[in-house]
């Protein structure tokens, strides 16, 4: 390793980067909308879970998320790291079949 490969490696290693910017992009206007959250799973925690469904209510420092299976989600809007709108659930399309063996 030469003086300026050591040099740039020293850099390197002093200096912590975010893999991610944590940044809470989501608001009471896109209720409605397909959401993902990362929040933490207790007050004062350090531990983060994430949600993903439709954001169904948003009031009082609360927000609801609808899960795919139905279930509501309460998070308080204090406990949120990171949240983002995402694109709906994409639909997966069955091919016709035909039970006679016929392929025309």
């Amino acid at each position: 390793m030469g003086q300026d490969d050591e040099a740039a490696a020293g850099n390197r290693r002093g200096s912590v980067r975010p893999a991610a910017l944590l940044i809470v992009r989501i608001t009471a206007a896109d209720i409605g909308k397909r959401v993902t959250i990362r929040h933490r799973i207790a007050a004062g925690s350090t531990t983060l879970t994430d949600v993903m469904g439709y954001l169904r209510a948003w009031s009082d420092g609360t927000v609801v998320v609808e899960r795919h299976d139905g279930e509501l989600v309460e998070i308080a809007e204090t406990a949120m790291v990171a949240a983002k709108v995402i694109p709906p659930k994409a639909v997966r399309r069955v091919r016709p079949t035909t039970s006679d063996g016929d392929t025309g």
